[in-house]
């Protein structure tokens, strides 16, 4: 079988599982294909192939492997966009939802992987298109905010033709399922199971106290429109951030028309990354 790596040794502590993975790999008699700043990490060959084309590294793999936090699983995901290849997260940052597999599950995961012995748990994105005809892709969220200023914004949007709101707030988010997890929920916006059709609209600090999150069918379109105002507004996606330049600003978003497939191993869950993440269930006042 052949595995594609994908990390940031810049950014993350990557060398403990990408050294694991690569010797697994040797061991067994499977290729892995890499960039160069992470081949040079190597401390001996492990027969890994060196290509300074990530395109060429998800093209030539079967299973694509990224190893760092929920940032680097974004970026691995644009990546393999609709190739359709299935991607295993490895967590070497932070609370990683996405990358949610430990250090010490590599060997047996990636037995499992070779097996067959796992599931596939597709993730849809959302598509967000402007007037110009520019398409713009999130696994996680669409993100208007403000630019260096103190005061808010102001944010329009209709669903399905029909008029929602006038948001007056420090900005706006439209969550897919799987980035409920993330911004949308240091926002106070819900969690959502990840095969729920639906997307989120979270207002991040709304002048208005009543308005509030709202949860809708992601076949149908959410048009949102930013008017030209004294302050910059941002738009984002997935972390990349585009300066808004042209006034009004509009944008077309509903569900995209493939999925990224994330690996699921025996035993994993939904809710079991939920409890562990979030600590649900903890009382830190019982002691064992």
């Amino acid at each position: 079988m052949r595995f594609g790596i994908i990390a940031n040794p810049d950014k993350y502590a990557i060398r403990e599982p990408l050294v694991q993975i690569c010797n697994w790999c040797s061991r067994n008699g499977h290729e892995i294909y890499l960039l160069p700043s992470l081949h040079s990490i190597l401390d001996n060959e492990t027969g890994a192939v060196s290509t300074n084309d990530e395109a060429t590294i998800v093209a030539s793999s079967d299973v694509i492997i990224g190893i760092g936090g929920d940032g680097t699983m974004l970026y691995t995901a644009r990546l393999v966009g609709m190739s359709g290849k299935p991607i295993l997260g490895v967590n070497s940052g932070r609370l990683g939802f996405l990358a949610n597999l430990q250090h010490d599950e590599i060997d047996s995961a990636l037995q499992n992987i070779v097996t067959g012995t796992f599931s596939l748990d597709p993730r849809s994105l959302l598509t967000a298109t402007d007037t110009s005809g520019k398409t713009y892709y999130a696994l996680n969220e669409f993100l208007f905010s403000k630019k260096g200023t103190p005061a808010m914004i102001i944010i329009e949007a209709w669903y399905d033709g029909d008029y929602i709101n006038r948001y007056w707030a420090d900005g706006l988010i439209i969550a897919t399922p799987t980035g409920s997890t993330a911004y949308n929920l240091s926002s106070n916006g819900p969690i959502v199971a990840p095969s729920t059709d639906v997307m989120i609209l979270t207002p991040i600090c709304p002048h208005t106290l009543t308005t509030r999150p709202i949860v809708l069918r992601s076949d149908k379109e959410v048009k949102i429109r930013v008017v030209s105002q004294p302050h910059e507004v941002l738009f984002s996606y997935d972390g990349q951030v585009y300066e808004i330049a042209e006034y009004p600003f509009e944008v077309q978003i509903k569900r995209s028309n493939f999925t990224v497939n994330m690996i699921q191993l025996p035993g994993q869950s939904y809710f079991d990354t939920l409890r562990t993440k979030l600590m649900w269930g903890k009382d830190y006042r019982e002691r064992t």
